[in-house]
C-alpha cells in the first residue's frame, strides 16, 4: 500500500511505495532528504514524526528506545505504517558533490597507525563547503573511501587524519605509495555535520580516534571569533600512543574563548596521571547538567550511540545533540 509523506520545512509531499523505505522514496523523487550511511548507522537521517507511524525490519544502531519514544525516526530504515508528516532542518548550503582531481601536498606519520594527508583541491576556492564535512576518494570501480576534512574552509589545502587499517586498499597499500605531486580524484563536499553558528550555546565535543577531525576543523574555524563560544573538547583513546595531537591542542586555547582539552584514556599505560574510562563519562563528570549545551559527538558508533543517550538523560535538548559516526567495514578501507 502506497503512502504519502510530507515534508514541513521543505513544503513537499512524496509517494512511499509498498516495502520502501522514506529515505529511497524521497530520493527517487528528488527530494533532498538529509542523509549519509544509508544503513541506519550514523543518524543523518533523523526526523520528527509530526504525525504517522513507521516501523523497522530491524531497530537502526542509531536509534534508541527512548529516541523512538519522543517520536524519532531514521528515515534510510524506516518503512511508513500511515501517511505521515515528518520535520527536519534541511540539508545545509554547500556546493553540491562535485568531482574534483586533487594534488597530493603531504603524507605524513602522525601517529603509529593515523597519517596526515594533505590535498589541494584546484577549485576550492570556488568550493563551497562546512567545516565538520566529508570527502569521498574514488578508486575507479565505483567504490570509495570516506574521510572527514580536518581543517577549516578557505585556505587552499585541506587536512585529513587517515587511520591505516592493515591490508586495506586505499589506507594501507595506496596511501603508502603516495607521494607529493600525486593526484587523487575525489568527490566533495558531502556530509551534514557541521557547526551550528545559530545555537549561541557552550559547546561540548566528544571524539573518539580520528573523529578528532571533524571536530578540528570547526574549532578551526572558531578560532580568533569574537563570537566563538566556550568550548570543552574530550578525546577518548585507548592509550597515550593514540593521541596524535596531544601536544599541539592545549595551544589552541590562544585563539579561541574559554576552551578546554580533556583526554580520556580507556587503557592508560602505568606513566598516565590524566582522565580514565569512557569518554562521556569524563564528560558528564564533569559537566552533569548539560541542558544550556550543544553537544557534539564524532567517533566510533558505539560512543555516540551511548554518549548521545547519556547527554539527553544529563538535560541536553535532542536538537543540539549532532553526531556524525563512522561507520566504515575495517576490511573494505
Amino acid at each position: 500500500m502506497e503512502h504519502r509523506v510530507h515534508w514541513l520545512e521543505g513544503d513537499t509531499t512524496f509517494a512511499v511505495a509498498s516495502g520502501e523505505t522514506v529515505l529511497d522514496a524521497a530520493l527517487r523523487q528528488q527530494v533532498a532528504l538529509p542523509h549519509d550511511c544509508r544503513f541506519g548507522g550514523c543518524g543523518t537521517c533523523r526526523v520528527k514524526l509530526v504525525e504517522g507511524r513507521v516501523h523497522y525490519e530491524e531497530q537502526p544502531f542509531a536509534l534508541g528506545d527512548e529516541d523512538m519514544a519522543r517520536g524519532e525516526a531514521i528515515a534510510c530504515q524506516a518503512r511508513p505504517c500511515s501517511d505521515l508528516v515528518l520535520s527536519v532542518a534541511p540539508p545545509l548550503r554547500c556546493s553540491p558533490p562535485t568531482r574534483a582531481r586533487a594534488v597530493v601536498k603531504d603524507v605524513a606519520a602522525l601517529a603509529h597507525d593515523v597519517v596526515h594527508l594533505q590535498l589541494s583541491l584546484p577549485d576550492e576556492p570556488q568550493l563551497v563547503y562546512q567545516a565538520g564535512q566529508y570527502m569521498n576518494v574514488l578508486l575507479g570501480d565505483d567504490r570509495h573511501r570516506s574521510f572527514s576534512m580536518a581543517s577549516k574552509p578557505g585556505s587552499g589545502l585541506v587536512d585529513f587524519h587517515v587511520r591505516r587499517i592493515a591490508g586495506g586498499r586505499f589506507t594501507d597499500r595506496a596511501l603508502a605509495a603516495l607521494r607529493p605531486g600525486d593526484v587523487l580524484d575525489v568527490e566533495v563536499p558531502l556530509g551534514q555535520f557541521r557547526y551550528h553558528r545559530e545555537d549561541e550555546r557552550p559547546i561540548a565535543m566528544l571524539a573518539t580516534g580520528t573523529g578528532l577531525a571533524p571536530l578540528k576543523a570547526m574549532l578551526e574555524a572558531l578560532m580568533d571569533d569574537a563570537d566563538c563560544p566556550p568550548v570543552s573538547l574530550y578525546w577518548g583513546m585507548r592509550d597515550q600512543g593514540g593521541l596524535y595531537l596531544h601536544d599541539r591542542i592545549p595551544s589552541w586555547a590562544e585563539r579561541l574563548y574559554d576552551f578546554r582539552y580533556v583526554p580520556v584514556l580507556s587503557r592508560p599505560g602505568a606513566g598516565w596521571s590524566g582522565r580514565t574510562g569512557y569518554v562521556h563519562q569524563a564528560l558528564l563528570e564533569d559537566q552533569p547538567d548539560l541542558s544550556e549545551h550543544a553537544v557534539y559527538l564524532c567517533g566510533s558508533p558505539n560512543m555516540v550511540a551511548d554518549a548521545r543517550s547519556a547527554a539527553i538523560a544529563h538535560g541536553a535538548d535532542p536538537q543540539y545533540v549532532y553526531a556524525d559516526a563512522f561507520t566504515f567495514q575495517e576490511n573494505t578501507r
